[in-house]
């Protein structure tokens, strides 16, 4: 490898490997929802490998790249770095192989890989947090814990066991992952805001908001695997919408908008909050629960996946945060189109579905073709500054 810096700590393989999956899983997507490609990735109908991929293989490797960097930070333990972080790599990325051009045949083999690498992403994790005893990281250990098991059962109801499971694996992946971007908006967005508007914010925090939303979240969760979209489910949704609306506007500072490593986090936490007032809507009003669930995923867990690897490249290779490459303003506009696009336009025109999926698909796919322009070659190179890392 020469002088690359590939190695060196877990955002930079992971982060590297979530982009370029993402723009190329897009675009095997968009042939096959669009162009008509016949395409059966890992032996699975089209729709479940995208759902699967995206959740598992996309948003699995942003969370690795992560925690692998963050618990780090705040063990003060070193993770996985050389051989170890190649081999955990090579597990994610023999996972994805399998699952895209392989058959039926192969899905046992891809399940080994996938759980395998969740299970030793969760041993790198646990080793420096239990070697500190830093217990207080235990509920987002945990998170990825759940993560793995909801994974477990989506194979196992891909593999017939237990049918249902295919389902209640995607959806727990979903909510999972919004958990765990709660959990850590609630850390680092006020600290964020504070620091980067460059003017005295007072932000809000509530610990009855913290602590109700915790709790109607898990419920919301079980109660859409359970019953999906019920009555219950509408009621819950529309409660979080209520509170994590409340939460960001007490997060609110005008300053914000001149630094786009702030704004897109907002708009990731705004599309989360519209996501839950159209679950609601999808009992009330009986629209398609699928523009819900964009709202998280594409929306929500897109846009702010894209913005914290924007975020913790710059910083963790030594460069100014507070002074990205001009190209972030585009790299997150097209993907907040895009969100606009996939989400609010099929309600306003659903004559034309398929050209607004299509369409979306497309500006998903230049959003991370730029990221991968821009943030590849930092993620290979030393550190600016010349320290470690």
């Amino acid at each position: 490898m020469g002088n690359s810096a590939i190695l060196n700590l877990g955002f930079r393989p992971f982060f590297a490997g979530a982009a370029v999956f993402s723009a190329l899983s897009m675009l095997v997507w968009l042939g096959i929802y669009v162009l008509g490609w016949h395409w059966q990735p890992g032996g699975l109908p089209a729709v479940t490998w995208h759902a699967h991929e995206m959740i598992y293989g996309y948003g699995m490797a942003v969370i690795a790249g992560f925690l692998l960097t963050a618990v780090k930070n705040w063990t003060g333990v070193q993770t996985l770095h050389g051989l170890p972080l190649l081999l955990l790599f090579l597990l994610w990325f023999t996972a994805r192989s399998l699952l895209l051009v392989g058959d039926a045949g192969m899905l046992v083999w891809a399940a080994l890989a996938d759980i395998l690498f969740n299970l030793l992403l969760v041993a790198a994790l646990a080793w420096p947090i239990f070697k500190v005893r830093q217990f207080k990281q235990f509920g987002i250990l945990s998170k990825v814990i759940l993560l793995m098991l909801a994974n477990l059962l989506f194979y196992v109801g891909v593999l017939e066991p237990y049918p249902w499971g295919m389902q209640a694996g995607l959806y727990s992946g979903v909510y999972l992952i919004m958990a765990l971007i709660f959990v850590m908006s609630r850390r680092v967005m006020p600290f964020f805001i504070e620091r980067g508007v460059g003017e005295t914010a007072t932000l809000t925090n509530r610990a009855w908001l913290d602590a109700s939303s915790l709790l109607l979240f898990v419920a919301f969760w079980l109660a859409d695997i359970l019953d999906p979209d019920s009555l219950l489910v509408a009621w819950l949704a529309g409660s979080l919408c209520v509170l994590h609306g409340t939460r960001l506007a007490g997060w609110y500072a005008a300053g914000i908008w001149k630094q786009p490593l702030l704004w897109v986090l907002l708009l990731a936490y705004l599309a989360l909050v519209a996501g839950f007032a159209l679950k609601a809507a999808v009992v009330v009003f009986g629209i398609s629960p699928l523009l819900s669930l964009h709202a998280f995923t594409y929306g929500g867990i897109g846009l702010f996946t894209l913005g914290m690897m924007a975020r913790v490249t710059l910083g963790h290779t030594g460069r100014n945060i507070l002074e990205p490459p001009p190209a972030v303003i585009w790299i997150f506009g097209l993907l907040v189109s895009g969100t606009v696009i996939r989400v609010a336009l099929p309600l306003l025109d659903a004559q034309h579905y398929v050209f607004w999926i299509g369409l979306s698909q497309l500006l998903w796919v230049l959003a991370f073709s730029l990221f991968i322009r821009e943030f590849l070659p930092m993620l290979f190179r030393p550190r600016a500054d010349g320290k470690p890392g």
